[in-house]
């Protein structure tokens, strides 16, 4: 019985880390940009709060951006504010 248990721990410990990691993807993304165009989170944060006219702090933008509840508007807007642009690419056309 033991090691049925210890397995029913490792696959559901594979669960959550495999949803941390898909969830984290976009955090993880940004941070390379943010350091590629040397901004911090914080200033991001305040830019954006700026460019959409509200109080937006660094705690608001790190939760929408942990649970993927940013918009697509804030993501245009953080895209530019950084000098990215979002852009839909078909799959197979990747250039």
């Amino acid at each position: 019985m033991k090691n049925y248990t210890h397995f029913l721990n490792y696959k559901y410990l594979t669960t959550i880390i495999n949803e941390y990691m898909k969830n984290h993807v976009i955090i993880n993304e940004l941070k390379k940009i943010l350091l590629d165009v040397n901004v911090s989170l914080t200033e991001l944060a305040a830019a954006l709060g700026k460019r959409l006219n509200k109080s937006y702090s660094l705690n608001n933008l790190s939760n929408k951006l942990r649970a993927e509840t940013i918009s697509h508007k804030e993501m245009i807007i953080i895209a530019d504010i950084l000098g990215y642009d979002v852009k839909f690419v078909r799959r197979g056309e990747h250039k």
